[in-house]
């Protein structure tokens, strides 16, 4: 058999040549899907980590594996609706609809022109005054989960995964996030500051857990605008990777121009960019999320 030959003689042949080697080994991977639903919260209290990047990309991206998707967009700027190329003008149906009117997540969700297998339940910009609309309702903190378990329990489909993108504040739409997930999924930029605020999120994680909801844990650490040229961003990655080992992705996302452009015109850098170091970046990352999840299932099976 004839080994594949490649140009390594500058740093950008060398790149280019990595890069055909993943993409390679992507190909040639099954992604194992779970077999029950995974819900994610994407937070970071400090603005600016690539947060709704990393919701939608990530969604994307087990969408091209196979894995029925849902995207929640809880941030008022709709972002991520924006992202995935889903209206979501202020007469459309949405998040907002289904936490303070109590209309079923069934009635808002779309799918998005990305893939079939991906969907989202728009913000739009009512959800800006629901922070203050939700301190008078009923179970304040639990109305996303209650709407999020009805339609999981009602849906005709396995919903593989569900990625909740909420504000970078603290508000009752962030703690509706955290009541409805079961993983945490953060973000960090490999750039100076970036575990500041870390510890006040990893304090409000564990109010939620000791007073609302007890199986919520922090699974997965993700390393974005990474640039391996500079000692800082290797740094950083070796501090978060000491203060969190095994819950930090090996995959580290880059700093790359595609997927800043990617929302401004609809999509993800998944479809945007599908060749691009981005698009490899985020499809290895999901994975690697997918397999760790297999191997934890299959030690819990072993040891039954």
């Amino acid at each position: 058999m004839e080994t594949e030959r490649f140009d390594v003689s500058t740093p950008l042949a060398r790149e280019l040549a990595s890069l055909r080697l993943r993409r390679k080994a992507l190909d040639s991977n099954d992604v194992p899907l779970p077999d029950h639903t995974r819900v994610f919260t994407v937070s970071n209290q400090k603005g600016g980590v690539g947060k709704t990047t990393t919701t939608v990309n990530m969604a994307a991206a087990f969408a091209k594996a196979g894995a029925r998707v849902l995207v929640i967009d809880l941030d008022p700027q709709g972002n991520a609706s924006t992202a995935l190329g889903v209206p979501h003008s202020a007469d459309v149906p949405s998040v907002y609809d289904v936490l303070i009117d109590d209309f079923p997540l069934s009635d808002v969700i779309q799918q998005s022109p990305e893939n079939e297998m991906l969907f989202c339940a728009p913000s739009t910009i009512h959800l800006a005054g629901a922070e203050i609309e939700l301190v008078s309702q009923v179970a304040r903190e639990h109305r996303l989960r209650t709407a999020l378990e009805a339609f999981l329990e009602s849906a005709d489909e396995t919903w593989h995964y569900v990625f909740i993108d909420c504000p970078p504040s603290l508000g009752l739409l962030t703690i509706n996030a955290f009541v409805a997930a079961r993983e945490v999924f953060i973000p960090i930029q490999c750039e100076y500051y970036a575990l500041e605020g870390l510890s006040q999120l990893l304090g409000s994680i564990e109010l939620i857990q000791k007073h609302l909801n007890p199986s919520l844990a922090l699974t997965t650490i993700l390393l974005t605008m990474f640039d391996g040229r500079t000692n800082l961003a290797n740094q950083v990655a070796d501090d978060v990777r000491a203060h969190f080992t095994d819950r930090v992705l090996q995959t580290v996302i880059p700093r790359a121009v595609r997927i800043s452009e990617a929302p401004s015109f609809g999509q993800t850098v998944i479809t945007y960019d599908p060749a691009g170091v981005g698009a490899v970046s985020y499809l290895e990352a999901a994975a690697e999320i997918a397999r760790r999840e297999s191997t934890s299932h299959q030690d819990k099976e072993a040891r039954a």
